[in-house]
């Protein structure tokens, strides 16, 4: 089976005081931001002891306190039970909420995905225990296999293999693996200190989350560095760099006692100039910021995050190609496609995520490009769902979301729009300036009227909206004042009663 060559791959790890950035480039390309502050540390794969707060049947779920500033939610579906005995129906459907848990119970749980907005953070009692090689599941059973190991024969000899060594580690008979990515190359021999140490890390689990009180952390997942470390290297990436003497300290440590064929290709970056300028990251994050990513045919994307899903809209642009229309929106299409797969990992957008690609008559290219888009999105180490296109020739899909978008981690809604994206125009504040200060104006006919408001709507009130100010002050039968206040958001005006 002719296998395709793995690309080179670099980590490129940057710390600062208070946050630590890491960086995944393929061929040079960047792929994946992480980024980790001391103000908010990611949660995901945190056990703690959580109490549960309160038992919704309407929902099929319960807030459990852990301790975080927002109790955080179990559904149903992510709670553990017991396997079922011989004669048991395993696919009987989630068991009713009450009958699993209930109000002031302690429980052992774990985050799924980090708290979005307003919602707090999900959880599960389904434990999962990742490791170098393998992630351990102490409530699951059976083998299984990343899907990114492709090679059905490998896929077979590693789930034999681990299955042989499950018989002869310390453990209980309902435990499961997964044997990760990384497994693919590995000894047997560091199969089994993988699953010994697993064994200990679980048991040391168990006794800690009776010593801890109610609603608190059991077991903190990694520090950013590590966890890049463990669930990024494999054979491809030829160097981790590092830009802080104690951060790579560490990390050698890390990497002598768990990955020691990891130690040689970590390296301490000493330059004058910024690790991330120097590779160009620092304006890969910036344009990932932006709605509109260019396309080197001409062409355009267009992504819009909202609540509830990801909008992308492809656009031909100024590309006219070379041949007949079908064919320039085919090949548009197809470069989109590579586009978006790398986009929604840089940005680690998540969710429901809807495509509007260029209308195509031809159903060959239809399947031409679901198998590019397909082939594109392999890579991704997030769990992607592609669906089978929608009756208005719409793609949707689905990734796994457990950690917030690039978006969220770095931006925070405008102030001067409240978020919508759009400020009203200042012809439009004109004239609700202009329906106030009637209003106003004539519950106390008495008094002076002054309106403050941004200098671009005082300038257009005084030039082409002056017959508006006029008509006010007729109506009104006095002068209004007007005064530019520098400090005013465009949107912002007061008008005062003097």
């Amino acid at each position: 089976m002719n296998r395709p060559q793995p690309c080179a791959r670099e980590i490129l790890v940057s710390v600062t005081p208070r946050e630590t950035r890491a960086a995944l480039l393929e061929n040079g390309s960047v792929q994946e931001i992480y980024l980790e502050r001391a103000s908010r540390r990611g949660l995901v794969g945190n056990l703690y002891r959580g109490r549960v707060a309160r038992v919704l049947p309407g929902m099929q779920a319960a807030f459990v306190d852990v301790g975080l500033a927002r109790t955080a939610f179990l559904h149903a579906g992510d709670i553990a039970r017991p396997l079922p005995t011989e004669g048991e129906d395993a696919a009987a459907g989630v068991e009713d909420i009450n009958r699993l848990v209930s109000p002031g119970q302690d429980l052992l749980v774990q985050v799924l995905k980090d708290p979005l907005g307003t919602k707090g953070a999900r959880l599960t009692t389904a434990v999962s225990l990742p490791s170098r090689f393998l992630v351990y599941l102490p409530f699951g059973r059976g083998v299984g296999v990343s899907a990114r190991i492709e090679d059905p024969e490998l896929r077979e000899r590693l789930r034999a293999s681990v299955l042989e060594l499950a018989g002869q580690a310390p453990a209980a008979p309902s435990e499961g693996y997964i044997v990760r990515t990384a497994a693919e190359r590995a000894a047997p021999k560091a199969l089994r200190a993988d699953m010994l140490f697993l064994a200990r890390l679980w048991e040391h689990l168990r006794l800690e989350q009776l010593r801890v009180p109610p609603a608190s952390l059991v077991h903190a997942e990694l520090p950013l560095p590590a966890r890049v470390l463990r669930d990024e290297y494999g054979a491809e990436v030829r160097r981790v760099l590092v830009d802080d003497a104690a951060e790579h300290a560490a990390l050698r440590g890390f990497a002598a006692a768990f990955m020691p064929e990891a130690v040689e290709r970590l390296e301490h970056y000493a330059g004058a100039r910024p690790l991330f300028e120097l590779h160009g990251i620092e304006g890969e994050i910036a344009r990932a910021l932006d709605r509109r990513v260019p396309l080197q045919s001409g062409g355009t994307i267009v992504i819009d995050q909202t609540e509830s899903m990801t909008t992308i809209d492809v656009n031909t642009g100024g590309f006219v190609g070379h041949r007949d229309p079908e064919d320039t929106v085919f090949r548009t299409n197809l470069e989109a496609a590579t586009v978006i797969a790398r986009q929604l990992r840089l940005r680690n957008l998540g969710g429901i995520v809807v495509i509007d690609f260029i209308d195509m008559e031809d159903p060959a290219h239809h399947a031409q490009l679901r198998a590019a888009l397909q082939a594109a999105l392999a890579a991704d180490r997030a769990q992607t769902q592609l669906s089978e296109g929608t009756p208005l020739g719409l793609v949707a899909m689905t990734r796994k979301r457990t950690r917030e978008s690039l978006e969220h981690l770095l931006c925070e809604p405008c102030q001067a729009c409240q978020g919508r994206g759009f400020v009203r125009s200042v012809e439009t504040l004109c004239h609700e300036i202009y329906r106030e200060a009637l209003r106003q104006g004539t519950a106390s006919p008495n008094r002076e009227l002054v309106v403050l408001a941004h200098p671009e709507v005082i300038e257009r009130l005084l030039d082409e909206e002056a017959p508006v100010l006029a008509d006010l002050e007729q109506r009104l039968g006095r002068r209004v004042r007007l005064q530019a206040e520098a400090r005013h958001g465009l949107e912002q005006y007061d008008i005062v009663l003097a």
